[in-house]
């Protein structure tokens, strides 16, 4: 036989426009896995974009790793013990490659009073060197803390979520009453709006509030180079969990470096569990577009059975016939992994510049689906699809072998 001959065979077949039950059936696979394929996409496209979206929000408000004291038992959502400014600590903490800047802050428990309302939020205290390139991108009115030089700031950035809860306008003064470390004295200082702020993450919209470090010294009559802590941010995020470790060996031992996934669990734990249903789309997608790539060629097989008899007969071995089918079978998973590409990654990009899907903020932390394509994994998705479909196809074209020309010839 010609090299070409089985492929020549396909392409009639295939490219056949005579009405048969097996050309809706080609079209149905091609449908399937069109679908599979964008289906795969979609689903890498928005674990990607929301795991990472959502994380960046944690770690702008809090930095990557948190540096203090170590304290057993308490909570690391709590106020600080102080401690002085130590240079060497701040240069262990710098020696490291991977750490992009350290900026000091405290925290410290208040009662925001407004209008006859009050409500108890932590204050987390900074100072003028804080970089808040990250934090302005969360406002929705207002500007950054104006910081003095002999004084402490009397402004204060609040939540939307709190703005709404007390009826808080921008530019209104407040009483914010705090409780001393010291003697459990209570005092109050009248702080005014500046600034209003919206992550759209419960945990922190519904409890901090920033402001200024010096407020929080002179409530807690801490000397001027006394701090809660360092919030430390690192140039690739997957690396905090051995940046921290290395931290940790290389800080005395009253200090302790915790990544803020150990702060924070129940969000990344939350955000782990997209990788749990990513794997189930991606379990479910291949078994359709598997199941109708063998459907679809069982069919085509038993439809072309008296050719398949005509072709023994004039004696066109096993593998040259098994070949048309598989010609054939190829079309279909090529038009469809094409197809699906097209699909997957156009409502991507038509989602990036829309953002036509919404999402409940309150419970999915973002207001828009986010979507982002890592093309090394669309690469994985079409060559994983065609190598899994190729190997699926392999077992009912083994049907051919047991056609008996004679009976093949008279099925009608």
């Amino acid at each position: 036989m010609p090299l070409g001959f089985s492929f020549d065979i396909a392409k009639r077949i295939a490219f056949n426009r005579q009405r048969s039950f097996s050309r809706f059936i080609i079209r149905l696979s091609i449908a399937a896995t069109t679908l599979s394929v964008a289906a795969m996409i979609l689903t890498l496209a928005f674990v990607n974009g929301f795991q990472q979206t959502v994380a960046s929000k944690i770690f702008s408000f809090w930095g990557h790793i948190r540096v203090q004291h170590y304290e057993a038992g308490k909570s690391l959502i709590a106020e600080e013990t102080p401690f002085t400014y130590d240079s060497s600590i701040s240069h262990i903490i710098q020696t490291d490659n991977n750490i992009l800047r350290v900026q000091a802050f405290a925290t410290k428990s208040a009662v925001i009073e407004s209008k006859g309302e009050i409500e108890g939020v932590l204050l987390k205290g900074i100072d003028r060197g804080y970089d808040s390139s990250e934090l302005k991108s969360f406002f929705t009115a207002g500007n950054w803390l104006q910081f003095e030089d002999s004084n402490y700031s009397k402004q204060i950035i609040v939540s939307k979520a709190l703005a709404d809860q007390l009826n808080i306008g921008l530019n209104d003064t407040l009483k914010v009453h705090f409780v001393s470390s010291i003697d459990d004295s209570r005092t109050y200082r009248k702080l005014q709006v500046t600034g209003i702020y919206k992550t759209g993450i419960e945990e922190y919209d519904k409890l901090f509030v920033i402001g200024d470090i010096q407020l929080i010294r002179r409530i807690n009559e801490w000397r001027d180079d006394q701090i809660g802590g360092y919030e430390v941010f690192i140039e690739d995020y997957t690396k905090m969990d051995s940046v921290s470790r290395h931290l940790s060996e290389q800080l005395p031992t009253e200090w302790m470096s915790r990544t803020i996934r150990e702060v924070y669990p129940n969000i990344f734990d939350w955000l782990n569990i997209q990788d749990v249903n990513r794997d189930v789309i991606f379990i479910v997608m291949s078994a359709v577009a598997i199941i109708n790539l063998i459907t679809c060629l069982l069919i085509l097989i038993l439809e072309r059975t008296r050719m398949v008899g005509i072709l023994k007969a004039l004696g066109a071995g096993n593998w040259t016939i098994q070949k048309i089918f598989l010609y054939h079978a190829s079309v279909i998973t090529i038009t469809g992994i094409v197809l699906g590409l097209l699909l997957g990654i156009g409502i991507c990009v038509l989602q990036q510049l829309t953002g036509f899907i919404r999402l409940d903020e309150t419970s999915y932390y973002v207001r828009e689906a986010p979507m982002i394509i890592i093309w090394w994994q669309v690469l994985a998705i079409t060559v994983g699809t065609a190598i899994v479909c190729y190997a699926s196809l392999i077992i009912p074209s083994l049907l051919i072998r047991k056609v008996n020309p004679v009976k093949a010839i008279q099925f009608r």
